[in-house]
């Protein structure tokens, strides 16, 4: 397995662990067990990896980080939706 494989395939399950999440908090409709703090170091260092691959010119970082980053925007937006209005 090559390393560039490796990069896609982690990324990719970066990507995705979020996803259970949002669909629990659009199923359940409420965001009381969800840590702000921790959503928000995630998404600085989802950003960092972004402008990392953007510097390197590196399509699998930029890609598989630009999907993690807008599931974990998704993700802090519902949470703070479902705290304001429950």
């Amino acid at each position: 397995m090559g390393v560039q494989t490796i990069g896609i395939a982690a990324g990719i399950f970066t990507g995705i662990s979020l996803l259970p999440q949002l669909i629990k908090l659009l199923k359940e409709k409420r965001s009381q067990d969800i840590s702000i703090i921790m959503l928000v170091c995630l998404l600085i260092g989802l950003i960092l990896w972004v402008i990392y691959g953007i510097k390197k010119e590196d399509w699998p970082i930029m890609t598989t980080n630009a999907f993690s980053l807008v599931v974990n925007c998704c993700v802090i937006g519902l949470n703070q939706y479902y705290k304001v209005r429950n």
